[in-house]
């Protein structure tokens, strides 16, 4: 009892819903660049309730615009919110002791005017799930995975039908959830951490241009509802009583289907004019970017400060990749750190030793020993034109892609 009430409280903590609004800004997006991109596919949401989720809303009310060919919606087995919803009324109506209704499949393969009103809309999938409860598939998952857990076998076979995946998977079985999708050679259009770019399981696919980012939400800015008793804190001006809905800035869509935003080109001014006009006083008024001690690659700490005329590695803010495009940039690496994973380990962290005012640093990942003036020990920082620099966020390697001689650009 205590491990399930436990497994419960936890679900309700890793439960965010996405709005109807920032499902169709994003989904719509990829029309922009391909009109066909979603035409004659079977679309999986397969961490989403039907009950209540507004991707299933979306795909359904959206079934023929965008063409589908199949729409398949999963919940899991004690989701926090079924039964909360109106689509299934059977599932909280007369059910006695059950509280929360079983997992279950919803499939459609077409959505018409059910109701004669010239339209066929959200209200018509109703209309017509109400009337055909063959739509609807009970999930038992095993003895491993309950009812709708996406590594169930009944969800993994549904992963095999399908084309392209869209939902918001939870964040904490992020590196799993996206393994499973490449590894059955999945498309995918999914919410998730922004860190998750510093995962040893995500940014090698970042790099091999497998996976990158969405258009994203407005301003950066995401809006989730949460469970009215998942017990969650926030920090001040997160949460939202009036609304009930959750602010974050640092969770992002991934996707490997392609968009327009992708091959805009960065513009950029050339190193002169970066420390001549820049508008960032790190840059503006110095002598030359600053470099890595132990690494060659000089440290670019805004995006839009990146030399246009800067041919060898630079180091910059992961936020770069909002805007990364392939053809432009080539991506190298990521600096590790405490918290993260990366693909190539530099610039080389360095273990601070004990001594006084000046003490030796200790080799870590290789890098060469070197006297520096010494902040506290036992932390872990990066040396730039010889003082510590403490890099609180992880940086990107990058550098121009050039056309080879003779090649057009």
């Amino acid at each position: 009892m205590n491990r399930s009430l436990s497994a419960a409280k936890a679900a309700k903590k890793d439960e965010f819903y996405t709005q109807y609004v920032d499902i169709q800004k994003e989904v719509e997006a990829y029309l922009e660049f391909d009109p066909h991109t979603y035409r004659g596919k079977v679309v999986y949401c397969n961490c989403d309730d039907p009950f209540e989720s507004n991707f299933f809303k979306y795909f359904a009310a959206n079934f023929n615009k965008l063409g589908l060919k199949k729409l398949i919606t999963t919940s899991y087995d004690g989701s926090p919110i079924a039964g909360q919803g109106t689509l299934f009324p059977e599932y909280y109506e007369g059910n006695g002791k059950r509280q929360k209704p079983k997992a279950l499949a919803v499939i459609l393969d077409q959505v018409k005017d059910e109701d004669g009103d010239g339209a066929a809309n959200v209200t018509d999938v109703e209309l017509f799930l109400k009337r055909n409860k063959a739509a609807r598939i009970a999930l038992k998952g095993n003895e491993r995975y309950p009812g709708g857990d996406f590594r169930s076998p009944e969800c993994v076979a549904f992963l095999k039908q399908a084309d392209i995946i869209v939902t918001n998977p939870p964040f904490s079985h992020f590196r799993e959830y996206v393994a499973q999708l490449v590894e059955n050679g999945k498309k995918f259009l999914i919410i998730g951490p922004k860190n998750a770019i510093t995962y040893k399981e995500i940014f090698p696919l970042i790099k091999d241009t497998k996976l990158w980012l969405g258009t994203g939400f407005s301003n950066g800015n995401a809006f989730f509802s949460i469970p009215a008793d998942s017990g969650r804190k926030f920090a001040d001006g997160v949460y939202d009583d009036s609304t009930g809905l959750v602010k974050f800035r640092n969770v992002g869509w991934f996707t490997n289907l392609d968009h327009g935003r992708r091959h805009q080109e960065l513009p950029l001014m050339t190193a002169a004019d970066n420390l001549r006009f820049s508008r960032h006083k790190e840059i503006k008024g110095r002598k030359g970017y600053e470099r890595y001690d132990n690494f060659d690659a000089i440290e670019v700490p805004f995006t839009d400060a990146i030399p246009s005329d800067y041919d060898e590695a630079m180091g910059v803010p992961i936020t770069f990749l909002d805007k990364y495009n392939p053809e432009q940039f080539e991506i190298l690496g990521i600096t590790t750190s405490t918290f993260g994973g990366s693909c190539k380990k530099y610039p080389k962290q360095i273990q601070v030793g004990t001594g006084g005012k000046r003490s030796e640093v200790t080799k870590l990942n290789d890098a060469p020993a070197m006297k520096v003036d010494a902040p506290p020990t036992g932390k872990t920082y990066y040396i730039v034109d010889g003082k510590f620099f403490v890099l609180s966020y992880h940086r990107v390697l990058i550098r121009h892609r050039r056309p080879a001689k003779g090649e057009k650009k």
